[in-house]
């Protein structure tokens, strides 16, 4: 079919602010980038733009041998492994009998769980319940911190009612019970939206640091970003303090740069491999309100 002229000027239009949002979204990562690589004096002066300026590589060795760097990157590995796998089993135990029309006082459940999304206890009840548990300072208490979110129940409780109750009703008459149905069944067909859920809890659990920064003072429990938040204060506190920049304060924000496109590496990786998965699992799953 031919277009009218409307049609094609508003896809030059269309077009043109796609090109621009994705150029505004993507270059704050790129000059990141560009900066770790760069001369931290090409940094300072506002030098670098495009490209690099003065290919250097010294902010990266001095990340590498940086104190507690590794452990730091080593506890956010785990937390969001661990963590994220904690927040999956919730999600999906909490998910699937509210899928159910069975279950006994279904909708009184579903409200009290959809009132988290609007009301919560704020920051210091929910400091004073972490001490009265007695998990400040424990790896444990970032694990259970938050495992689990509303949204993320509420979409995958929409996915599992896609299914159709035939398959169900099939399995029961073969003598399955509701934990064969959810891991035999459900899940298996629920890929899209577990690969999506996993996707929103693991980025979710690598970008913390406020609760972490909060409940955790061993520095050998803290993770890659309270460490990197810990970089980012010292820099700006060199700055404002400094007469002139000094090449300390320069190498600083390089190897700020230098941390930070370390710690976004995984999630680089990670995200080509999950994405296919992301249009399909949230569509799906908002079949059903």
């Amino acid at each position: 079919m031919s277009r009218t002229t409307g049609e094609k000027i508003f896809e030059v239009f269309n077009i043109a602010f796609m090109l621009l949002l994705i150029i505004v979204t993507l270059y704050p990562l790129y000059y990141v980038v560009i900066a770790a690589f760069s001369d931290p004096v090409a940094v300072t002066t506002g030098a670098v733009t495009l490209y690099p300026v003065g290919l250097a590589l010294d902010s990266f060795n001095k990340v590498i041998h940086t104190e507690n760097i590794w452990t730091a990157y080593g506890n956010t590995v785990f937390y969001s492994v661990i963590g994220t796998a904690l927040s999956m089993v919730l999600t999906v135990l909490g998910a699937y009998p509210l899928s159910k029309r069975r279950l006994n006082g279904r909708k009184w459940i579903t409200f009290f769980v959809l009132v988290t999304l609007w009301f919560n206890a704020g920051m210091m009840p929910t400091y004073q319940n972490f001490q009265d548990l007695h998990l400040l300072d424990s790896r444990l208490g970032i694990l259970l911190s938050f495992a689990i979110n509303t949204f993320n129940v509420v979409l995958m409780r929409t996915f599992f009612e896609n299914v159709p109750d035939s398959m169900e009703e099939s399995a029961k008459m073969d003598g399955a019970n509701d934990w064969k149905i959810l891991t035999r069944i459900y899940l298996p067909l629920s890929v899209p939206a577990l690969a999506t859920i996993t996707m929103y809890y693991f980025v979710g659990r690598w970008n913390a640091f406020f609760w972490s920064m909060l409940l955790l003072k061993d520095q050998s429990k803290v993770p890659l970003q309270v460490l990197l938040k810990k970089l980012i204060v010292e820099v700006s506190y060199n700055v404002n303090e400094a007469v002139d920049l000094s090449a300390s304060v320069m190498t600083e924000q390089t190897i700020v740069y230098a941390t930070i496109v370390i710690a976004v590496i995984p999630m680089l990786v990670m995200y080509p491999f999950i994405q296919r998965f992301f249009v399909k699992g949230i569509m799906v799953g908002a079949i059903k309100g």
